[in-house]
């Protein structure tokens, strides 16, 4: 993956309030960003967990720890995809 090196100043009393070794400081700054990027929705599960380096899995359940619902659909608008999809499949 093609990097930047981006670096941030951050008050002493928000690097206290995070409760993180300063070493651990960028590598949850990444998983800020992708938690964030995620919920905006404007990465996917797959690519919030490359940016951070785990498996889509371990995103996934770094979403729960962090309440980020996975399934933004409603059971209304994941029943109409299902619908549209068998659709296709029915025509091809």
């Amino acid at each position: 993956m093609d990097t930047i090196q981006a670096s941030i100043s951050v008050p002493r009393d928000l690097a206290g309030a995070l409760d993180i070794p300063l070493t651990s400081l960028a590598p949850y700054r990444q998983e800020v960003v992708a938690l964030e990027l995620f919920r905006q929705g404007r990465i996917s599960s797959g690519k919030g967990a490359e940016l951070i380096g785990i498996s889509k899995l371990d995103f996934i359940r770094l979403l729960h720890k962090h309440d980020i619902p996975y399934f933004t659909d409603t059971p209304a608008e994941l029943e109409a995809e299902v619908a549209a999809v068998s659709l296709l499949l029915k025509n091809q």
